[in-house]
């Protein structure tokens, strides 16, 4: 193993066994242990190779259930790899850690683990004596505890808090807890599971500080999140893996965007159109509107785009972005007054945006069969992180008082795109809204 290499991978799988049936006593699981056919077989890694490099800060991402956090136990040595078949002139590689030997895995220094919640800790006791109790999992002398102990405490911010029980900590508090321990048993290879998940900015904040004193020190960090700013504004290389399988290994950057551009994909097939016009009955009635379908066609939608301010298609949208909802559509008739509207919608299906021309007073008339018209809806992208699809629609108005339209068109999933987590203080909500903030001075009154 190479001197700059921490941590080497080779072809390692994992596979566990699910029970058909729930085991909830010793009688069963001694029954169900002769029974054919009681369990199916889950693969949470099939043949994942990789290496870290000394001093490198490495994102690992993927969505829930990839297998990123059985990978992290393996490195941990709390999980063993299965044991590979045996193949002509193929010798399987060893590594002593602290839980014994690891097929196919290779680590160079030692390990301070910070995995789910609640491994190293015992509900039962005092944070101070967890404090003792994970650090010395964790390697560190009762000498080296004690000298740190202060330190820990200080870290975590949980200095009222030391001597009651952990069962009556928060999750929040029981993360600053381990994290801190973690960081202060000062190992060569820091491993965090979803530490960011938890918690409040500001101990988000320390951490990522930490994180970065380690890097300065030359320490390797390896990190599993579905944070993806953490990942390309912090790691140096990450590895996106999906059903146990590596898609890509590269910069946190391409691997960031690609895992992006996946969940956009995946999301456009979970968010179908569920409000898809009834064009058999000829009419659907939604809450208080009434659409007709008579004027199907009238005028039709060739093409609907999201873009950037320079007119390139974006997938993709930082917060606050400004960008352009681009309609391009054709008269198939003579059409004397055109209604056209978008809404946005979050991966749920809920309409958190909607506008259309007549909200905003503006009127599109005398359409001329044949002619093409493109219609440009320009604004800022001030949605919060997430996955978001556009619906789009065409009509002509018959009574607008009683909300009468007669439908031309409409796309349920004309846009799919995703917005980037908006840089500095945390938004609460699905939408910010552009605020001005006007503080007028009064005479104190006696």
């Amino acid at each position: 193993m190479e001197k700059d290499i921490t941590i080497s991978v080779k072809n390692i799988s994992k596979t566990f066994r699910i029970p058909h049936e729930k085991i909830t006593s010793i009688k069963g699981a001694v029954t169900n242990a002769f029974r054919s056919g009681g369990y199916e077989e889950f693969k949470a890694l099939d043949d994942v190779s990789f290496e870290v490099k000394k001093g490198e800060f490495f994102g690992i991402i993927g969505r829930n259930g990839s297998g990123k956090s059985t990978l992290l136990k393996i490195l941990a040595g709390i999980y063993q790899p299965d044991t590979p078949k045996k193949k002509k002139g193929v010798h399987p590689v060893k590594s002593r850690l602290l839980s014994g030997n690891l097929t196919g895995v290779k680590i160079n220094g030692m390990i301070s683990p910070f995995l789910e919640l609640g491994i190293g800790f015992n509900p039962e006791l005092s944070g101070r004596d967890n404090v003792y109790l994970n650090a010395t999992v964790l390697g560190m002398t009762k000498k080296q505890i004690d000298e740190k102990f202060d330190s820990i405490v200080k870290f975590s911010e949980l200095e009222r808090f030391i001597d009651q029980k952990l069962k009556n900590y928060s999750s929040g508090m029981q993360v600053r807890l381990a994290f801190s321990v973690s960081i202060h048993a000062n190992r060569d290879i820091l491993l965090m599971d979803e530490v960011l998940a938890v918690g409040d900015s500001n101990f988000q904040s320390k951490c990522l500080e930490e994180f970065n004193k380690y890097r300065d020190m030359g320490r390797t960090v390896i990190i599993v999140t579905h944070d993806i700013l953490v990942v390309q504004r912090y790691c140096d290389r990450a590895m996106l893996l999906r059903d146990g399988k590596i898609v890509k290994i590269g910069s946190a950057d391409d691997v960031g965007d690609i895992y992006i551009s996946q969940n956009i994909s995946d999301n456009a097939k979970k968010m179908q159109d569920d409000d898809s016009l009834d064009k058999e009955d000829g009419k659907r009635r939604h809450k208080n509107n009434v659409i007709q379908c008579g004027a199907i066609r009238k005028v039709m939608f060739e093409k609907i785009e999201l873009l950037d301010s320079n007119e390139k298609k974006l997938s993709l949208v930082k917060y606050d972005q400004p960008v352009i909802l681009r309609l391009v559509i054709v008269a198939n008739d003579n059409v004397k007054n055109l209604a056209f509207g978008y809404h946005i919608r979050d991966s749920s299906g809920l309409d958190i945006v909607y506008s259309d021309n007549i909200i905003e007073n503006f009127k599109f008339t005398n359409l001329k069969k044949g002619q093409q018209y493109i219609i440009d809806w320009k604004f800022k992208m001030s949605l919060i992180q997430g996955s978001y699809k556009i619906a789009c629609a065409l009509s002509i108005p018959i009574d607008l008082k009683k909300s009468i339209v007669d439908m031309c068109d409409f796309v349920g999933s004309a846009v799919n795109f995703q917005v980037y987590p908006r840089e500095g203080s945390f938004l609460y909500g699905k939408v910010h809204l552009d605020n001005n903030i006007n503080i007028i001075n009064h005479e104190n009154i006696n």
